[in-house]
């Protein structure tokens, strides 16, 4: 329970009365319940959408990405919009890239990659709302959070120090196997191949230039990953 707590506490904002210390265990365990996390957010978005379904479709858009975006704090975001700026301030510089990344102010290509993928996923949800197609809303989120475990999994964590090496360090390795197949074919089943297909093909992509240009992946890398995942995984869904 307490590693599950954890997970809900680091990835919502909705508060919940309970303090805890967790041993380095029960960090690495709650990575499992990121995914279950992830369809929580999902069923919000999916009930909200029925509830608003006599308003404007594209006015419903709004509000469920509002709701996607306030109810994870904008965490993921703040990732995207770090990445984004290393990317192009950062120089081809290892060391460059992670400093702009701790740099808290966000540059003008941050902002217009944010705007960019809030907009298609305002234009995908809208589409979404007038299929009266709730269950992508429900999925994609929990595929989505798959995507930091997949990266996990399969790439080297670089930050030292904090809680996220702790994380990634003590990871039950064939637990978060087993889980992501679970939720692989879950997303396969409801979303379709391409969607998944798209999931890969990001994930693969970003993984490829962290490697290359920080020598692995960070905190801000996940973030960005989640953001990129659910427009695309949104994307081929519709397709």
């Amino acid at each position: 329970m307490n590693s599950f707590l954890l997970a809900f506490q680091l990835l919502t904002i909705i508060p919940i009365s309970h303090s805890y210390i967790a041993s380095d265990k029960q960090l690495g365990y709650s990575s499992l319940y990121y995914p279950l996390i992830g369809l929580f957010i999902g069923g919000i978005l999916a009930i909200a959408s029925v509830v608003l379904a006599s308003i404007p479709v594209q006015i419903q858009a709004v509000v469920i990405l509002m709701l996607w975006v306030l109810l994870t704090g904008g965490l993921h975001l703040d990732g995207l919009a770090d990445c984004a700026d290393a990317w192009v301030g950062g120089l081809a510089s290892k060391q460059r890239s992670l400093e702009i990344m701790k740099d808290p102010a966000s540059g003008p290509i941050a902002v217009v990659i944010l705007i960019l993928v809030l907009l298609l996923k305002w234009a995908i949800i809208s589409h979404l709302l007038e299929q009266q197609n709730f269950i992508v809303l429900l999925i994609t989120p929990m595929v989505g959070r798959l995507s930091i475990l997949l990266l996990m999994l399969s790439t080297n964590y670089i930050r030292t120090g904090g809680m996220a090496e702790k994380l990634v360090e003590n990871l039950p390795r064939t637990n978060a196997y087993f889980l992501s197949s679970v939720c692989m074919l879950i997303g396969l089943y409801y979303l379709g191949i391409l969607a998944i297909g798209f999931m890969l093909l990001i994930l693969f992509l970003i993984a490829y230039q962290a490697k290359n240009r920080l020598g692995g992946v960070t905190g801000d890398v996940y973030g960005a990953a989640v953001e990129l995942v659910e427009v695309g995984v949104l994307l081929g869904a519709i397709i």
